[in-house]
């Protein structure tokens, strides 16, 4: 980092990138977690203000983080840790909101759903007062989505079960599993990821 840049930096930025740095050059998990911490709520409730879903601002809150870890190479001091992983989950839940608005319309139109977050799949089939045609509806994706995930290896499939069939919290689902909390979010987040090429492999007919 040059001296320029070091100077616009606030002391927390400064350390955020200390934390930056050893997760990216050394893989310290503790950088990573102590990042995760820091802004885990922040982001959260931003996402939660976007959506208005307590699910899909948990969903996404994983993935956001996910990306930013993903993506460490990508960043630089030139803005704040915080600006840059803001921005990350902006996008991210923007372009969810986006898509779910056109699975709504796709829907509206009684064209071919090809699937996407199997999140706002599940959350789709939730209403409590629906037509007949909207009950048939409802009962051909859960068969769709249940097909889908019967796909996943058995520790995945249990997990999101529990997530979206029974609607646990993360929480829940340790204590369930007897599982640390840490491992029931890294696995959601590989399976959501799986479910997700599955589905691009397996549209809806």
């Amino acid at each position: 980092m040059g001296l320029a840049q070091e100077r616009q930096l606030t002391d927390k930025a400064k350390r955020d990138y200390e934390l930056v740095l050893l997760a990216r050059e050394k893989g310290d998990q503790k950088a990573y977690a102590d990042l995760l911490e820091t802004y885990r709520e922040p982001v959260y409730y931003m996402l939660l203000k976007m959506t208005r879903s307590t699910l899909d601002a948990d969903d996404l809150t994983i993935e956001a983080f996910g990306k930013a870890f993903r993506n460490l190479e990508d960043y630089s001091p030139e803005y704040a840790f915080s600006t840059w992983l803001f921005r990350i989950a902006t996008n991210n839940c923007i372009d969810f909101i986006r898509k779910q608005k056109m699975r709504m319309l796709s829907m509206d139109d009684n064209s071919e759903n090809t699937g996407g977050y199997i999140s706002t799949e599940i959350m789709n089939m939730a209403s409590e007062i629906v037509t007949p045609d909207e009950e048939l509806i409802s009962e051909q994706q859960k068969n769709y989505i249940r097909s889908i995930v019967s796909k996943l290896k058995p520790s995945y499939r249990k997990l999101v079960e529990l997530r979206y069939f029974e609607e646990l919290s993360y929480e829940e689902i340790a204590q369930r599993l007897q599982m640390p909390l840490g491992s029931v979010k890294a696995k959601l987040f590989r399976a959501r990821n799986l479910l997700q090429e599955i589905i691009k492999d397996n549209p809806q007919r």
